[in-house]
């Protein structure tokens, strides 16, 4: 990554909800963008937290005891192990670090399960 990124120019290129998109690499993490629209599966990363920084809407990450609700600038950590559900009812934009190789879906799979598209 020698180049600056623009996140809204890399986000235009996402044509559906939950295809992440890489940016970038941090050593051996992707940095993804994606854009939620809808509830995602639940899901958990036994091997890994979860990152999530808002950059545009709102993000309701459901976990079974409590919801967590993000605007723009605002970011939380799901801790590995922890059944998580992202959701949002308008077209919300995300930024996630994790490590390269982590599944979209965790230990749930199914039809949501993305390869992330490098733009």
């Amino acid at each position: 990554m020698d180049e600056k990124v623009n996140l809204a120019a890399k986000l235009a290129l996402l044509d559906r909800p939950y295809q992440p998109g890489i940016v970038g690499h941090i050593n051996d993490y992707k940095l993804q963008v994606v854009k939620v629209k809808g509830p995602f599966v639940w899901h958990k990363h036994d091997e890994t937290d979860d990152f999530f920084l808002v950059l545009s809407g709102h993000l309701t990450i459901h976990l079974r005891d409590r919801d967590i609700e993000l605007d723009p600038g605002e970011l939380f950590v799901v801790p590995r192990g922890v059944e998580h559900c992202p959701d949002a009812t308008d077209e919300t934009e995300v930024l996630l670090i994790e490590p390269d190789g982590t599944q979209n879906t965790g230990d749930a799979g199914g039809e949501m399960t993305a390869e992330p598209i490098i733009l």
